[in-house]
């Protein structure tokens, strides 16, 4: 990945969120939540400095969003904190407004599509 490019061009929170840096490493921790990352990492992929990071992961952890899973040679690593409700809802909210988005982007012949498709009964 290109050091200076961000991992998404534009999440659903930072769109909600108007390119708000907590937002911006939200988004990069809920898309990429298979693995954990350090605070370079995710400076790196969200866009922002690593000062950033630094001072918003604490504020993420105390509100128990991300959670601190290992520490590699000095690199404390993080991930989304899926296993408590504040999480798991905030995933489902990213995911919701994504949904929102793309639907926004979707041709009208394709919106009635669906619509007729959710009114058949299986």
């Amino acid at each position: 990945m290109n050091k200076d490019a961000k991992a998404l061009e534009s999440g659903p929170l930072e769109s909600l969120f108007s390119g708000n840096a907590t937002a911006k490493i939200l988004d990069f921790l809920i898309t990429f939540q298979d693995w954990d990352y350090s605070e370079s990492d995710i400076a790196n992929n969200a866009g922002v400095s690593v000062r950033t990071v630094q001072r918003e992961i604490s504020k993420l952890a105390r509100y128990r969003l991300v959670t601190l899973t290992r520490t590699v040679g000095k690199a404390k690593m993080y991930k989304l904190e899926k296993s408590r409700k504040t999480g798991f809802f905030l995933e489902k909210l990213a995911l919701a407004l994504a949904g929102t988005q793309i639907e926004k982007m979707l041709p009208k012949d394709v919106k009635s599509m669906k619509k007729q498709l959710s009114m058949i009964k299986v």
